[in-house]
């Protein structure tokens, strides 16, 4: 794919540090405010980045990407893709896909309209134990309780309690532990479990966002709960636990480095089939055969599972 990088934060920062290993990738241009002119600069001299823009149309208009990696705060993720879409792009959009359902509803029918790519960045669902662990679901026999965990004391909570509010605690910018953190644990729970029944989140509110909060998930015959925490932060494992086997998710949801099958408390066996060492190398991987292939099926069961994760946080927001 020829890319299109729309925005120049930490995680566009941090995903540029594995594009030599994504060579298929060419980074035809990236586009952010004057503001961070300079930073865009940088990254496209050490990067290979071919252009630099400083505005976002002009960009769409005279880029020749094929694709745009929408990477800018939450809440402008909507008007980014919307334009993108309309101007004939692919989108890789990051993660939480939209603000509200009603958004993403607008996005998923004007991309399967213009059958174009429309596709959420949320690395955890392309890890290899991932889908080691979808095979090994079954061995665990009828499901009871299911307990998600991503609790990270966030860089930017000393000075949200000063009152600087950055954008990820701005509950005007859709920013908050929900949206941030639990959309990995929710993506997972969606994945492997499906739609819930109901849907209830116990949130401690500080300046008006959710530094913290307790998701229940109820899915009739077994129940599931999903924590995450940016004012705390603790190792943090996670568990499904069925009546003949459980697995324990060692570490955060997001990388999944992971995971350990037990026999009540007897430890069963240890995987970790992950490939490599950067979480968002098989999204992109991925993402670049889909877009290579067209492969429009991928595409509509992708979004399926992304309008199930928007109906989870639309209910957990209201």
């Amino acid at each position: 794919m020829k890319l299109l990088i729309a925005g120049s934060g930490k995680i566009v920062q941090d995903w540029l540090m594995i594009t030599p290993d994504l060579p298929q990738i060419e980074l035809s241009g990236i586009t952010a405010t004057k503001h961070s002119l300079e930073r865009m600069q940088e990254m496209a001299k050490k990067y290979g980045i071919k252009k630099v823009f400083t505005d976002y149309d002009q960009a769409l208009a005279e880029c020749d990407a094929d694709t745009v990696y929408v990477a800018v705060i939450n809440s402008l993720h909507y008007s980014f893709v919307k334009k993108a879409l309309e101007a004939g792009k692919n989108v890789i959009c990051e993660k939480p896909f939209t603000v509200s359902l009603d958004e993403f509803e607008e996005l998923k029918n004007l991309a399967l309209e213009k059958d174009l790519v429309l596709i959420e960045a949320i690395t955890n669902l392309y890890l290899p134990n991932y889908k080691l662990l979808q095979e090994k679901l079954p061995e665990l026999g009828k499901i009871r309780i299911v307990s998600m965990n991503y609790s990270q004391y966030s860089s930017r909570y000393d000075k949200f309690k000063e009152g600087i509010i950055a954008p990820v605690f701005d509950p005007k910018k859709a920013g908050g532990a929900l949206m941030d953190l639990n959309v990995y644990n929710i993506h997972l729970l969606v994945g492997l479990f499906g739609m819930p029944k109901k849907v209830q989140y116990l949130a401690n509110i500080q300046r008006g966002v959710d530094t913290s909060g307790i998701l229940l998930l109820d899915y009739g015959d077994f129940k599931a709960v999903s924590i995450a925490a940016k004012d705390v932060g603790a190792p943090v494992t996670s568990t499904i636990e069925g009546e003949n086997e459980s697995i324990v998710i060692d570490g955060p949801t997001n990388t999944f480095p992971a995971f350990d099958t037990y026999h009540n408390s007897e430890k069963l066996e240890h995987f970790n089939v992950n490939d490599h060492d950067h979480r968002m190398f098989d999204e992109f991987v991925e993402f670049n055969r889909i877009i290579g292939d067209h492969d429009m099926e991928k595409v509509r069961a992708a979004l399926e599972h992304s309008e199930q994760v928007m109906k989870v946080i639309d209910l957990a927001r209201k």
